[in-house]
């Protein structure tokens, strides 16, 4: 129930912060009253300030909470999973929703989440963390375009690695050449990491680098399929358009559009 007090309708459930503040500071109850109008246009709520929690969807219950916690005007507005208990539709408005709000207040938001396509809708910046420390800061282009390290490549998106090694100049998967001009530099043994768009199907014959699929599935925007390369079975992910031909143990050749390279 995000908090709120069940007892309390949404009007005072929004006005709570303002009650309780010191009598000198305290704005009169047609103040508050006042104010939790306003708040409640602005969460698109207007007319529920007399229901009570129980009687609220969870997003409604999730607006009336943020709208509580802004009217007390504070500096900064800290959201920790905000919605975690809500269904992937109802996230999906309330995202932008929230977008919205913050242009129209102007808070300074801390957001924290585990969904990466979250982070990278709502925010101006992102921060990466990784058992307590911060890998990377950048805008949602930085973080996705230009990870700085492996866990950010692999945490910010779908994406597959191959192992690799320099000899001479070229770069070499299981003695297969990969070609390609990747992002990155290596000096030995490390791993090239994909994105399943940055892969494009050709015949066996006419790539070094060829491998069997093991697996098709479906996806919102279309098909992906699992490739098995070399005798080491390692398995990267590629698109596969819905008018595609490509099936279950298909032989086929990859050619790499697009990778980074990261050393071991």
């Amino acid at each position: 129930h995000y908090a709120l007090f069940k007892h309390m309708t949404v009007a005072d459930n929004i006005g709570y912060g303002l009650k309780v503040k010191p009598r000198a500071a305290r704005p009169s109850r047609a103040d508050i009253r006042k104010r939790a109008s306003e708040l409640l246009d602005l969460v698109q709520l207007s007319g529920l300030d007399r229901r009570f929690p129980a009687q609220l969807s969870g997003g409604q219950r999730q607006r009336v909470a943020l709208a509580r916690a802004l009217a007390i005007d504070p500096r900064v507005l800290l959201l920790d999973e905000p919605f975690g208990a809500l269904d992937a539709k109802v996230r999906r408005e309330l995202r932008q929703w929230l977008r919205e709000l913050h242009d129209r207040t102007g808070h300074t938001t801390v957001f924290v989440t585990h969904d990466q396509e979250e982070a990278l809708e709502l925010a101006d910046r992102v921060a990466i963390l990784n058992n307590g420390r911060i890998e990377q800061v950048g805008s949602a282009d930085d973080v996705y375009d230009a990870p700085a390290s492996p866990f950010v490549m692999s945490f910010v998106g779908d994406t597959t690695s191959i192992p690799v090694e320099c000899v001479g100049g070229r770069l070499l998967h299981e003695g297969q050449s990969v070609e390609g001009r990747f992002a990155g530099t290596l000096t030995g043994r490390g791993h090239l990491y994909l994105r399943p768009g940055n892969v494009e199907v050709v015949s066996a014959d006419a790539s070094s680098l060829s491998g069997v699929i093991t697996h098709i599935h479906r996806t919102a925007a279309g098909r992906r399929a699992q490739v098995s390369l070399g005798t080491r079975g390692t398995v990267i992910e590629i698109e596969a358009g819905l008018a595609s031909p490509l099936k279950v143990n298909d032989r086929i050749g990859i050619r790499i559009v697009k990778g980074r390279l990261f050393a071991d």
